[in-house]
């Protein structure tokens, strides 16, 4: 491969890393050479993932953490730090949504539970910026290093039923634009943060919102279709060679983007 993209022998903690986006994320960059630290809140994805990594690379550690807690997410870089001397890649992955704060198409507004929208915006946003700070501290000491978050097109413009999920994802682009900036300016041209703009891909926490019983396309999953110019939704997979590039030296001169993964969905009007 070429050197320009590589990531071999880098230091990567994936937050989030037992979901279905983070353990994608985390096999790819395992294969290709980067020592992997996964981190997520419940151990049973943490033995998980870890297994699975391991068959594939053996510098993988995984480790338990809470995102929306400091104190946590100190304790475990001083794990990686003291394993491996140093933090060169975060991935915030963790995040999602709630039922409460996913309106059914019969609900307004004001029908949306506040617990599930204050959980939904305080996982998805302080979920991405207390590792950033954690994390990113160690880049800033070292003058090196790439922070990757995870807007949505949620964030583009308004998609029905998901508010809190929205509201959430729209501050990680614009956190991930100032926080380019605030470390570009202060720790040097070498400290990168970028992030990507998934478009639609079938997951656990939006299947039943897309994909029918019977596993035909639900009404609102041929709307996506029909804005999207691919005519398809994306592989998960397909995540990761965009991740790969911005976390590598061929992205150099690259920071404080929101990179759309989307099959053109963000760049077509619909008509």
């Amino acid at each position: 491969m070429n050197e320009m993209f590589s990531i071999s022998g880098k230091v990567a903690v994936i937050t989030g890393a037992g979901g279905v986006l983070g353990s994608s994320i985390a096999r790819s960059f395992a294969s290709e050479g980067a020592k992997i630290a996964a981190l997520d809140i419940r151990k049973e994805n943490v033995d998980r993932v870890v297994g699975e990594l391991s068959e594939i690379n053996p510098e993988v550690i995984g480790i338990e953490g809470n995102v929306l807690d400091i104190a946590s997410l100190e304790k475990v870089r001083d794990e990686i730090v003291a394993k491996w001397g140093r933090v060169d890649i975060l991935i915030n992955v963790a995040g999602g949504n709630l039922p409460g704060a996913t309106l059914t198409p019969e609900q307004t507004v004001f029908d949306m539970k506040i617990e599930d929208w204050e959980k939904v915006t305080r996982l998805n946003l302080d979920g991405t910026v207390y590792p950033s700070l954690v994390f990113g501290k160690v880049m800033a000491d070292n003058k090196s290093g790439s922070i990757i978050n995870i807007s949505s097109m949620t964030a583009y413009s308004a998609i029905t039923r998901v508010l809190g999920y929205s509201v959430a994802k729209t501050g990680v682009s614009n956190f991930t634009q100032w926080m380019a900036m605030e470390m570009a300016m202060k720790f040097g041209d070498k400290v990168r943060v970028n992030a990507i703009a998934p478009g639609f891909f079938i997951g656990d926490q939006n299947r039943a919102i897309l994909i029918n019983p019977d596993g035909s396309l639900t009404d609102r999953s041929k709307k996506v279709i029909a804005k999207t110019p691919m005519g398809r939704f994306g592989d998960i997979t397909e995540l990761n060679g965009a991740v790969q590039f911005l976390c590598s030296d061929a992205a150099s001169f690259i920071t404080g983007v929101v990179l759309p993964v989307d099959g053109g969905f963000s760049s077509f009007s619909g008509v």
